[in-house]
């Protein structure tokens, strides 16, 4: 007879994701979308780098590996450490859920299971981003790391029980089977936590500049010095626009220079924790999205994009299929049809020329915010596990 585990007990899942949690911006994928798992019934162990002391992040219990300083050997000792647990749990655990730079140590986890005529664990690979770094600037480090991870995605591919993907353009690119893809799921908000902004804040007046932000990596490929530059252009032609940005990235000095000579337009902030976001864009007006219609940002969702929206904010957006893939009702966002410095400025024009009705938009963006929390998100992900476990059942030869 076959029997399908998830009928008779809670279903079990180790999930590895070999960083710093603590210290990551978009922890909230792995916190909030555990947490919420577990809501929904799954025994969860997350598993990330962090000190011996640490239990939890953002108040959702996790399983910290300290490593050693060295990069070198930090790969090395935090995935020892971490088959240890698998091992300690073999027989309770349904799946592994792991990332492209944990598949050399995951994947001979399906051989032994094989060898040892075992039906669990399942190994899955969830893909949430293509590498961004452009060739022109990446290093000799970056261009093994992106060696490495398409070469582990490929294994994967072939050997893993299955692949996750963060939206339908990403599994498309990667070509990767209906018989392998489990399922697709989102990134999300905490719309509690952001919901916050909407009453802290406080709209242009007439005579007031409208105050532009963008939360994230300073990196090159995402736009923001084109941006920038749009600011000033419309400034000069008459509009009143401040910016900031904050977070750090390989752009992050060219940035500053440029801010430097914006006399206060352009405003650099340092990185700041998540729970402190919410704050930050209580005190802005418009979030921006400029990224360019590039391949690496079509496969992907953005988090930013679903925190603005749930803190009551109106958007600035190029016309990207990451964008309208989320932003069906243009009531609550001004498009760029471009990343080009002309684009963007015909999209501050428009802005602009929609600067009275911001508490409306930042209304409307806050109602469109229901269907993308990290609950929605966790719904999605459970039903990919699901699909998963119901394709390798538990069998059981009768006595």
């Amino acid at each position: 007879m076959i029997e399908d585990k998830t009928d008779s007990v809670r279903p079990s899942l180790i999930w590895v994701y070999p960083t710093p949690l603590a210290e990551r911006l978009d922890a909230a994928t792995w916190i909030y979308t555990t947490r919420e798992l577990r809501r929904l019934g799954w025994q969860v162990t997350l598993v990330c780098y962090g000190t011996a002391d640490c239990r939890s992040i953002h108040n959702v219990d996790v399983h910290c590996i300290p490593t050693p300083s060295l990069s070198i050997f930090r790969q090395m000792s935090f995935h020892l450490q971490f088959l240890k647990l698998v091992f300690r749990q073999w027989h309770s655990v349904d799946v592994i859920l792991f990332h492209p730079m944990s598949t050399f140590w995951v994947l001979p986890l399906r051989l032994l299971r094989w060898l040892a005529r075992q039906d669990r664990p399942l190994v899955a690979m969830d893909i949430r981003t293509l590498h961004m770094i452009p060739p022109d600037r990446e290093s000799i480090k970056d261009r093994l790391r992106k060696c490495y991870i398409d070469f582990m995605t490929l294994l994967a591919k072939h050997w893993a029980d299955g692949i996750l993907v963060i939206t339908p353009q990403m599994a498309d690119v990667l070509n990767i089977s209906l018989d392998t893809l489990w399922g697709i799921w989102p990134s999300g908000v905490d719309a509690e936590l952001f919901s916050k902004a909407v009453d802290l804040r406080k709209w242009p007046e007439p005579d007031e500049p409208v105050k532009l932000i963008y939360i994230g990596s300073l990196n090159y490929e995402r736009n923001l010095m084109a941006f920038s530059r749009a600011v000033v252009q419309a400034n000069a032609s008459g509009m009143r626009f401040e910016l900031v940005l904050i977070g750090s990235g390989m752009e992050e000095n060219d940035l500053k220079a440029f801010a430097d000579t914006t006399a206060g337009v352009i405003r650099m902030e340092p990185p700041v924790s998540h729970d402190k976001v919410p704050d930050e864009l209580a005190k802005a007006h418009v979030g921006v999205l400029p990224f360019p219609d590039e391949e690496k940002f079509r496969v992907s969702n953005f988090i930013k994009l679903f925190e603005y929206m749930a803190a009551g904010m109106p958007m600035l957006a190029t016309r990207i299929v990451a964008h309208t893939n989320v932003i069906t009702d243009d009531s609550y966002v001004v498009w760029a049809d471009g990343s080009d410095e002309h684009a963007l400025l015909s999209g501050l024009q428009a802005l602009w020329n929609r600067r009275d009705t911001l508490a409306q938009m930042g209304q409307a963006a806050s109602h469109a915010t229901r269907q993308w929390t990290w609950h929605e998100a966790a719904k999605k992900l459970k039903k990919a596990l699901e699909t998963g476990l119901h394709r390798h059942p538990i069998k059981h030869i009768a006595e």
